[in-house]
């Protein structure tokens, strides 16, 4: 990952590579095979690991990191690591000691990007998510720009180099670039991408905005996933990004992975399956036309993979507005 062209450079100085490695993985995975995971990736080739508290990870992805810095494999500048902040922790005066539990539990100094998970806040505690009597979400009332306040002052103590949002929609991006008194833009937003979501008009507005757009679930997901909508059709099926994989003789998940890389996009890749790792990673050497491009933008349907309803209620739920 020396290239030029395989960094994208951020609003605020810093460079991050553009195909990264998601560490979410069901309960049921052994942690072991996490840390395995994690390792055959960074040998693939991969810099870029994206964690979060949420994903109950972070031990692991911290052993597997400073396992291959101990091997000689990489060194810890070698390695852009994304953690984010949970909804439980959205209120300001519980930011900093979310990363800085982050940050125990990885047993690192520092992570390279923070961001704040999901706009809607939850009630604080350790419960991952809060529920009343009814298994209905206890919700939080916060200020975002309050958070974001909070957010910066983690930049500003290195605990983080970057701060970004994810699942944000337009306005409440809006909402922390207008603040009075920014200090520091966000330098990403990570949200659902793929051809059937393809955010063009969130894309445009990210960019014309100098903040990088993450795109997460950029291969659809597995329905089998208890809270994945188990209407949608699977991506890697569709028969169009099928017939352009075969023009190209490459895998549908790669043609998937280079639509979003020739778009502008980081991207995150997430497979704990050696071979499909090395093949999510060949995605350089290689381009699509632009009759492939529009041909692939014109999947777009809108479809949500991870609707996340149960947030639904929250006045501050991002997937009620267009973009």
């Amino acid at each position: 990952m020396n290239s030029k062209e395989q960094h994208v450079g951020l609003n605020d100085g810093h460079a991050i590579p553009q195909l990264g490695f998601g560490t979410y993985v069901p309960k049921e995975i052994p942690r072991s095979n996490v840390i395995e995971a994690i390792k055959i990736a960074i040998d693939a080739g991969f810099r870029h690991i994206d964690t979060a508290y949420f994903y109950e990870v972070e031990e692991e992805v911290g052993q597997a990191i400073r396992s291959k810095i101990e091997e000689g494999t990489v060194k810890r500048e070698d390695i852009f690591l994304t953690s984010k902040l949970w909804s439980t922790f959205n209120r300001p005066e519980v930011v900093r000691p979310c990363l800085e539990r982050s940050l125990k539990k990885l047993q690192l100094d520092y992570v390279d990007l923070y961001l704040i998970h999901f706009p809607t806040s939850l009630k604080p505690g350790e419960d991952v998510f809060p529920k009343d009597e009814h298994g209905k979400f206890i919700f939080d009332t916060v200020d975002l720009c309050d958070t974001w306040e909070a957010m910066e002052k983690c930049k500003d103590a290195g605990l983080a180099k970057s701060i970004g949002v994810s699942n944000f929609n337009r306005r409440q991006l809006e909402m922390i670039l207008n603040m009075p008194g920014l200090k520091h833009r966000p330098v990403c937003n990570q949200v659902e991408c793929h051809p059937y979501l393809n955010q063009s008009k969130l894309l445009e507005f990210c960019k014309a905005r100098d903040i990088v757009m993450v795109a997460y679930a950029a291969l659809g997901s597995n329905t089998d996933k208890e809270w994945v909508n188990k209407n949608n059709p699977v991506l890697l099926e569709d028969p169009v990004l099928n017939s352009i994989a075969q023009k190209h003789r490459r895998t549908p998940a790669q043609v998937a992975l280079r639509y979003q890389l020739q778009r502008g996009l980081l991207v995150l890749a997430k497979s704990f399956n050696e071979k499909r790792m090395q093949e999510n990673f060949q995605v350089f050497d290689f381009q699509l036309t632009p009759e492939d491009m529009q041909t692939l933008d014109g999947l777009n349907r809108n479809i949500r993979y991870f609707e996340d309803s149960e947030f639904s209620p929250h006045p501050n739920y991002p997937f009620s507005d267009e973009e």
